[in-house]
């Protein structure tokens, strides 16, 4: 079977669609044999806006070829350009190129305007560009007179550079008078307008030479500016400067150096806006002042700021998008910030685009009868129009051509003739710049013609793809057809792939793919063919590499490597010492197979690599050679391994590449196993990932990879101590860009407004995106509806918003990848809702049971569900006290809130006051809000227990009485019917007496107990009633007074003299007592109290001895004999009048009883006196000196 090539049909084999393309191209853009009549073709030409420099001629370039040669004309601001007349103006002999001598004589400026080339034949006429000439300008800065700037520390200041106009303009800096760039910093900073700014000034801000430079690159010269002087004092400089000439209402306090919040010193106020073209740099800036120095944030509204164009310079100050498109136009907002707050101005970027090309006209080559097309479609903002010229001339006034129609951005050829020859213009052109392409169309009658020189033969290493070249011309285009051998054996299509340029590729060649191949090319005029020659080599091999190894200082090493080649290929064997030559050192010697390394060094350690080139391929070995201390052998050192190296990437395909290395010392422990990890340097550079591991005994590893990531791969090994450090990164390796895996997560539709669907997503990350231009296919129609799907491509955006959506309806929504490959799989359908309302009716049958006086239960019908026109998040009850039942007074009160949940239809009201008149009422909730209330319901709680009164007082006590006073209760609760009064006595140890229960009407506020006891303590309870029972109390304690002449004649007896100084004398004498006991006992000596306690009837207190006053014998087996039960004082510090008889006041002189330091009572070694009656009228208690002292106290 013979294979065909024919023009326009194309067998694409798996995975070869871009390779294909690409020769499509090639082919369809041909170049016409020169021998071949055909028309001008421009193929040089100056750039549209050309500066020149004034000081050297002025050269205008066009060249074009053509057959006949073009000849060349010009034109100058739209007229005749008459180069003859001009003695400074040639044109190069065969060329259109235009020299003007402006350095023997004439200005630049005179030669200044727009120059625009034709090249014509007889086949047609071919335009260039307009080239704008203007030369360059460096003007002088214009004289000014500068003042000294004097400021305060702290202030804020910017340093005008206003450079002069130039063309192009010039590049601006700041320097001081030694050329020495002033340091920059976040707080001094020079603007996109040459300006430099302080966000505050500091002392050493202080200089006289500020000085702008503009630098004209075009013209090598540099302006400069004045020298600007500055100068920052402090406050307390300030102050003394003022002191010399002012009063002292004009000095400065330190406000002036006082921290404040940032504003901005450019732009000005809160927004502005920013045009920019598509393709341009977009450049941002915001420069603020304050007090400390303002940081820069930026971000982007409703957006995120592109990651692989998006540069921050000038300390953040400014942002800088590059390659700016359509989609970057958006609100950015820039942010200062400082301790003391923060601002925010919002730039509006709009990004227009000049006319670019989606589709420029290609020439076209026919022959007469065959029909064609030229094709111009260009893009832009706004959108360019299209105008299209004939040989130069507009197509409108162009000669008429019955073979021509015009559709718009297309002419359409049909039966052309020779006549039909002519080159086409197409400008695209809207307010910021324009496109121009020639496309000719050339009718030709050629027979095929092979472009390949014949005979060619091509060499190819066995197993690799073998590609012979057919480049071929004629007109009609022929097919191409390819023979194998003398008798044509047919070429069996799956092993061979046909190119449309007329290349066979033999993707595997093999030992029987060598032979004569013939091209065989025709069309209706003839035929052409062309034989080329294949051999097929076997590929070099090292059948014997060199080995790792380990050598003493100063021994000899000696590594091998044997290669086996093709017979007909003649190697030659190179060795390498870490991938560089050997040393010029007579102790390497290279005989044949091997390397000798005599006498080795230290320094001879390293890497060798022994490369084997033939004409076709090449291949390499390595071995590592380490060098030791000669014996004795130190002890071995155990250690993680050392890293991997020599890493190298093999087989490189789409989806997978082999990668492999050479391992490190082990330090004497077996390496057990190898990680792998890779950088994407395009999505994520420095961030390193797991790929995989292998065995330890493996030193390569087949790789699976991912669309169009740019890789590199570190390799660490790992043995029973740990892990190795990272290997050095292999070379990178970009994979291929492909079609998105996957779709965006998280798929999302609500709507914010009533009339809208937002549809959200979670982007793709740039891994993910397995290509370049990265965008998203939003579709989405009614749920219910019949529709069919709608569908938009946005950018690489995570939201957008339908508008014109009804109210709250179910929408399917679906969200595709795409990229300049091609589509992710169908994505999943997911389900959203439009935009919410407020409810439209309100719950109905609203009814309200009163449980008990705080909790009411409510019911309501819900409302129709369509009437909700949202998610039903619940309902929501209003209700407020109103009136208060007790008063019949209406006051309005805060209103409460119960939300509940979902779509139940009761719930419980809590926490309401009794005997109150509430009011309330129900409305439905959506997402949106609230829908309209329903009618009020009024409900009453019934009566409840009060509160305790809101007081309870004593006032007014007498020996038998006392006078309560009380406030009603702050919460009656209900109709008080009465208040409840008890109370009881409490004697003086804390023991309460018999309760008394009185009930006082509820109108009382006032109340009076008579016939109590005098001198006693009470406790009351007290607390209101209504019908629904007794409130909580409130207690109270009070005591009546006591008897006025026991309490007069106790306070006399205090106040006496007498009284007085009796207490002195007695502390007087027991403090002697306490040191004769304390000498005697020293001394060992017995008291003879003995034999007159024996006497006494008391066995364990006897008196002393009238007689002789000494004290009885005192036994020690009796030191600590315990008091009477009756010489207690009780725990409330009071004398019991039952124990008086017996206490401590008896024994003495009437002092209390005191201790002494082994913790005895003193008083048992006193006398016992006897009772005196007392004075005046009985009392429960004798005036004795402890009630004395305790009144005194």
């Amino acid at each position: 079977m013979q294979l065909e090539i024919m023009p326009r049909k194309k067998r694409l084999p798996a995975g070869r669609a871009p390779l294909l393309l690409l020769l499509c191209q090639l082919v369809r853009a041909l170049d016409v044999p020169l021998d071949l009549v055909q028309p001008p073709t421009i193929t040089q030409q100056s750039p549209k806006d050309y500066i020149i420099d004034p000081r050297e001629n002025i050269v205008i370039q066009c060249e074009a070829k053509g057959k006949p040669p073009p000849s060349f004309s010009w034109t100058r601001n739209g007229t005749h350009f008459d180069i003859e007349k001009d003695p400074l103006v040639t044109m190069k002999p065969g060329s259109g190129t235009l020299t003007i001598n402006i350095m023997s004589e004439g200005k630049a400026e005179t030669y200044e305007g727009v120059y625009q080339c034709t090249a014509r034949n007889e086949r047609g006429a071919a335009i260039s560009n307009n080239i704008v000439v203007r030369p360059s300008r460096s003007p002088l800065w214009t004289k000014e007179k500068l003042e000294p700037i004097t400021l305060r520390n702290g202030q804020s200041l910017i340093l005008p550079c206003r450079p002069p106009l130039g063309l192009p303009p010039p590049i601006i800096f700041w320097m001081d008078n030694s050329f020495q760039r002033l340091p920059q910093s976040e707080r001094v900073s020079q603007g996109l307008n040459g300006d430099l700014y302080f966000s505050n000034v500091l002392p050493e801000d202080t200089r006289e030479d500020y000085i702008c430079y503009a630098r004209f690159n075009h013209t090598q010269t540099i302006q400069q500016k004045q020298p600007i002087s500055v100068k920052v004092i402090s406050v307390d400089e300030l102050n003394d400067t003022i002191a010399a000439n002012l009063n002292d209402s004009e000095f400065y306090s330190a406000k002036s150096n006082r921290e404040r919040p940032p504003t901005f010193l450019t732009p000005e106020g809160n927004a502005s806006h920013k045009e920019e073209l598509r393709g341009n740099v977009l450049s941002l800036e915001c420069i603020a002042e304050g007090l400390p120095t303002p940081i820069i944030y930026w971000i982007k509204e409703d957006g995120t700021l592109p990651i692989n164009r998006t540069f921050y310079k000038n300390f953040k100050k400014t942002l800088q998008i590059i390659q700016v498109s359509e989609a970057d136009s958006g609100n950015y907002q820039c942010i200062a910030k400082n301790p003391l707050g923060a601002i925010y101005h919002t730039i509006s970027v709009t990004v227009k685009a000049a006319p670019y090309w989606i589709m420029a006209p290609q020439n076209l080559v026919l022959s007469p009868g065959e029909d064609g097309r030229l094709i111009c479609r260009a893009n832009g903002n706004p959108k360019p129009r299209i105008s299209w010229l004939s040989n130069g001339v507009p197509i409108e006034i162009a000669p008429d051509d019955p073979s021509r129609n015009i559709d718009g951005d297309t002419i359409i050829f049909s039966n052309v003739q020779e006549r039909s020859s002519a080159v086409y213009q197409c400008n695209a052109s809207n307010e910021y710049g324009y496109l121009l392409a020639n496309a000719f169309v050339n009718v030709l009658a050629e027979p095929p013609r092979i472009l390949t020189s014949a005979n060619t033969l091509y060499q190819v290493i066995t197993d690799r793809p073998a590609l012979l070249d057919c480049a071929f011309f004629g007109s009609p285009l022929p097919t191409v057809e390819w023979f194998k051998g003398a008798k044509g054996s047919a070429l069996r299509e799956d092993i061979y792939v046909l190119h449309e340029n007329g290349t066979l590729e033999i993707p595997v060649a093999q030992k029987d793919s060598t032979g004569t191949y013939t091209c065989v090319a025709r069309n209706k005029l003839g035929m052409a063919k062309n034989e080329v020659h294949l051999e097929i080599k076997d590929a070099t091999r090292i059948i014997k590499q060199p080995e790792y190894a380990v050598v003493q200082r100063g021994g000899t090493v000696s590594f091998e490597c044997k290669v086996k080649h093709d017979h007909t290929l003649i190697p030659t064997i190179t060795w390498l010492k870490d991938n560089g030559e050997l040393p010029n050192d007579g102790r390497f010697t290279v005989d044949k197979d091997h390397l000798v390394v005599a006498d080795v060094w230290d320094d001879d350690g390293g890497t060798y690599t022994c490369v084997a080139n033939t004409t076709l391929d090449n291949v390499s070995a390595s071995a590592v050679l380490s060098v030791v201390a000669p014996t004795p052998t130190p002890a071995p050192t155990y250690d993680v391994p050392n890293p991997p190296f020599d890493l190298e990437l093999t087989d490189q395909l789409d989806k997978s590449v082999q990668l492999s290395w050479t391992p490190g010392n082990d330090n004497n422990s077996p390496i057990t196993k190898f990680i792998i990890e890779y950088e994407d340097a395009m999505h994520e550079a420095g961030l390193w990932h797991h790929q995989t591991e292998v065995s330890g005994m493996q030193t390569t590893a087949q790789l699976k990879l991912s669309p169009y990531v740019n890789y590199s791969f570190r390799v660490m090994a790992v043995n029973s101590l740990g892990r190795s450090l990272p290997s050095e990164a292999s070379e990178q390796y970009l994979t291929k860009a492909a079609e998105p895996d996957t779709n965006p997560t998280a798929v999302e539709g609500l709507g914010s407004e009533p009339d809208n669907l937002v549809i959200t997503w979670k982007p793709l990350n740039g891994f993910e995106s397995n290509g370049p231009g990265l965008q998203y296919k939003v579709s989405w129609r009614q749920k219910d509806g019949d529709d069919e799907w709608t569908s938009v491509v946005v950018a690489n955006v995570s939201k957008y918003i339908v508008s014109g959506t009804p109210t709250f309806v179910p929408y399917l929504i679906k969200v595709q990848a795409l990229n300049d490959v091609g589509f992710a799989p169908e994505p999943a359908v997911v389900m959203g809702h439009s935009g919410e309302d407020l409810p439209m009716v309100a719950p109905g049958n609203v009814r309200v049971n009163v449980v008990n006086s705080t909790l009411a239960e409510v019911h309501w019908d819900p409302v129709p569900l369509k009437s909700i026109r949202g998610h039903l998040q619940g309902y929501r009850i209003y209700y407020w006290k109103a009136q208060s039942s007790s008063k019949r007074n209406r006051r309005h009160l805060e209103k409460k809130i119960l939300t509940f949940q979902g779509s139940k239809t009761h719930g419980m009201l809590p926490g309401l006051e009794p005997f109150s008149h509430y009011t309330l009422n129900v409305r439905v909730v959506n997402g949106k809000g609230e829908g309209p209330a329903s009618p009020d319901r009024v409900f009453n709680t019934p009566e409840g227990v009060p509160s305790a009164p809101s007081s309870l007082k004593i006032v007014n006590p007498t020996l038998d009485s006392l006078t309560l006073e009380w406030d009603p209760p702050s919460r009656p609760n209900g109709i008080l019917t009465e208040y409840t009064l008890k109370y009881q006595p409490i004697n003086s140890t804390h023991e309460l007496g018999p309760l008394v229960d009185l009930k006082i009407p509820a109108n009382k506020t006032r109340w009076t107990l008579k016939n109590l006891n005098f001198s006693t303590r009470y406790k009351f309870y007290f607390y209101a009633q209504t019908a629904a029972g007794s409130g909580s109390q409130i207690t109270e304690e009070a005591v009546t007074n006591v008897d006025e002449a026991m309490a007069s004649r106790q306070v006399d007896i205090a106040t006496q003299g007498w009284f007085i100084g009796l207490m002195c004398a007695v502390a007087l004498l027991i403090l002697i007592l306490l040191i004769v006991c304390f000498i005697r006992r020293n001394k060992g000596g017995k008291y003879p109290v003995k034999e007159k306690e024996d006497a006494h009837a008391d066995p364990e207190i006897q008196p002393m001895k009238e007689d002789d006053g000494t004290f009885g014998e005192y036994s020690d087996a009796e030191d600590h004999k315990p008091l009477k039960k009756g010489s207690r004082t009780p725990s409330d510090r009071t004398v019991k009048k039952e124990d008086s008889d017996d206490s401590l006041v008896d024994y003495g002189e009437g002092v209390n009883g005191q201790f002494n330091e082994d913790g005895s009572f003193i008083g048992q070694y006193s006398g016992k006196k006897e009772k005196e009656p007392a004075e005046g009228n009985e009392s429960s208690e004798a005036p004795s000196p402890v009630n004395a002292m305790n009144s005194f106290v």
